[in-house]
């Protein structure tokens, strides 16, 4: 979700539906439609303002498989919106070109640029960041930051065999393009509950009060899980969601200034963030930090295994007393 210069509300996402990674997307219709809603109450409400299925998301690069993360940031003269999907006709590296299933693709990021939200459904779709190294051969769901030295674009990335999830930075100047080498593994995957995923999703700055008044701290929220599959416990084990693909457990971090590389895990041992329905999934957490206050946005699981996209909404006020310890709570 970002907050456009009118103070007006946009949330871009995906819908999802079939296709199994296992076999190949090809085989079903995940990642259907990439859409832009805008709320003109403050969050009250959304209505859908712009939409793209698959195939107006091709490029030169490939054809689309998948619509996977996207985020938009508004910049002089206009709005970029940065977008990753799953693509046919991007090849697997010489050296690990037999790991490439039948019916997949390589996922990268591109970047479509308008004067205004509406016309990007008329932008061109340029590459913007892609790998072609193994261990991070695959980039995705991208979201941003900004520091004292520019915008940073985090992502996640996974290595040829799908073995895992990363978190990594890339530098972004006003143009969008890339302007520095890739930290793939800026944030390192954990030890326990977050030991083979750990995908950054949002960094929110700390508003300076009580404990927090001498530095400039920043939250690190993140997807993680243990596996990559599904996995039977043993029968006396606890019982407790162990996140895997498409089902991710949440947690968060903290740094001080504008170290990512440094961020310390406060969700060391357990994840902080888990649905008290169906699976546990609770993924993708973004915080839009305004003027009034912070809008949380996460998916989450629900009883029927869906995962709508939730919204809590704090004013600053409250925050701001929470902060500082003046809330009695």
């Amino acid at each position: 979700m970002v907050e456009a210069p009118d103070g007006s509300l946009y949330v871009v996402g995906r819908y999802r539906n079939a296709g199994d990674s296992r076999t190949g997307v090809a085989a079903g219709t995940r990642g259907l439609e990439l859409a832009i809603f805008q709320s003109l109450d403050k969050g009250a409400t959304f209505e859908k303002v712009v939409s793209w299925e698959k195939p107006a998301l091709n490029s030169p690069s490939g054809e689309v498989l998948s619509i996977e993360g996207s985020c938009l940031r508004f910049v002089n003269g206009g709005v970029e919106l940065f977008v990753s999907t799953e693509k046919t006709g991007v090849p697997y590296p010489d050296s690990v070109s037999d790991f490439l299933k039948p019916g997949a693709g390589v996922w990268t990021i591109d970047v479509l640029r308008a004067e205004s939200i509406q016309g990007l459904k008329a932008a061109a779709v340029q590459a913007a960041f892609s790998s072609d190294c193994p261990e991070h051969l695959h980039v995705k769901d991208p979201f941003y930051w900004h520091t004292a030295h520019g915008d940073r674009l985090g992502y996640c990335s996974h290595p040829f065999g799908w073995s895992s999830s990363n978190t990594g930075v890339v530098d972004i100047p006003a143009t969008g393009s890339m302007a520095s080498l890739p930290q793939h593994c800026v944030f390192p995957r954990g030890s326990t509950w977050d030991v083979a995923m750990t995908r950054g999703t949002c960094i929110l700055p700390v508003p300076k009060v009580g404990a927090f008044a001498d530095d400039d701290y920043r939250l690190l929220f993140y997807c993680g899980g243990e596996c990559l599959r599904p996995i039977d416990e043993h029968s006396t084990a606890v019982k407790r969601p162990r996140g895997y693909s498409c089902e991710e457990i949440g947690g968060a971090a903290f740094f001080v200034d504008d170290d990512v590389a440094a961020a310390e895990r406060l969700s060391n041992l357990l994840p902080m963030f888990i649905s008290p329905q169906g699976t546990g999934c609770s993924r993708y957490v973004d915080v839009l930090a305004t003027d009034d206050g912070y809008y949380a946005t996460w998916q989450q699981s629900q009883d029927d295994l869906s995962q709508p996209l939730v919204m809590n909404f704090v004013s600053r006020e409250q925050a701001l007393c929470i902060l500082a310890d003046q809330s009695g709570t």
